[in-house]
């Protein structure tokens, strides 16, 4: 096991910031799971262990959580976030297409934590994909690495122009589904309901799921939703409704004040609740 110089202090602590992440093409992981996790699918280029070759202090040093676990590992970037983003976003790979599966935009995410959540939850559901446009949190952020427990192994993050993506996806595919999750969107269960037994109809059917074959789900910022020029391609708008979805009008037909709901879910919650019922 390698001995930790001043130098790889540094550089790990460096690794923080996006600035030097791009430059290195590095990013650090802590945490033993997250780490063992993370070398199935990345390039591991530095392991430090406390007690093996790196003392509690130099842990400490290095470690970007209030509460190091004792391991930090630091790998070598994938390159195919940069590959796609050189070629804005329009690519013919199949990888990248919706017709392998349900695929997860995310247009202008800032918070680390909800998009680690969001790539955890993606792994669940089996979504292997996550398109975001170049504001979007890092997926590389040593939050949003903590927050995925690994499940960056598994599910690709790209990077690009995303209303041209998916203006172009749209040319390739005319049938293609692009739902978005909006205020004034309609019923979620109604509009997949209906989707399911269209595609039913047409034999479209698939363990998958019933829509997820020829399918984009749009998911917004925290604060201002989905952007106006992703919105005007969107074709299916969904929100998810609160319950009960007529409580107000039941309050009022007895002259009762109405409760009070928020006026939106959490994004990486709302994701979930997308997602697990696009599977069902």
């Amino acid at each position: 096991m390698e001995k930790i110089s001043k130098a790889q202090i540094k550089l790990v602590r460096s690794l923080q910031q996006k600035k030097y992440r791009d430059e290195s093409g590095l990013f650090v992981a802590e945490g033993a799971k997250c780490v063992d996790e993370l070398r199935k699918s990345f390039e591991l280029v530095h392991l430090y262990r406390e007690g093996e070759n790196a003392t509690r202090t130099e842990i400490e040093q290095m470690s970007g959580l209030r509460t190091p676990q004792g391991v930090i590992g630091v790998f070598r970037k994938k390159s195919y976030s940069e590959a796609v983003l050189q070629q804005s976003g329009l690519t013919a790979e199949r990888s990248y297409s919706p017709e392998d599966g349900l695929v997860l935009a995310l247009d202008g995410i800032q918070d680390p934590g909800n998009l680690g959540t969001i790539i955890r939850t993606c792994d669940w559901f089996g979504v292997h994909d996550i398109v975001c446009s170049p504001d979007t949190a890092d997926c590389y952020n040593p939050k949003v690495v903590q927050a995925t427990m690994g499940a960056l192994a598994r599910v690709r993050v790209h990077y690009v122009d995303l209303p041209a993506w998916l203006k172009e996806l749209k040319i390739q595919n005319y049938e293609l589904k692009i739902f978005g999750t909006l205020l004034d969107g309609r019923d979620m269960y109604e509009v997949l309901q209906s989707e399911g037994r269209s595609c039913s109809d047409s034999g479209l059917t698939g363990e998958a799921g019933l829509t997820a074959k020829r399918s984009i789900v749009v998911m917004g910022n925290e604060g201002n939703g989905i952007s106006d020029e992703v919105r005007k391609l969107v074709t299916h708008p969904i929100r998810i409704p609160s319950y009960p979805k007529n409580g107000a009008s039941e309050h009022s037909e007895k002259n009762v004040e109405a409760p009070e709901v928020i006026e939106s879910l959490n994004v990486s919650i709302a994701t979930a609740i997308v997602l697990a019922e696009f599977r069902r």
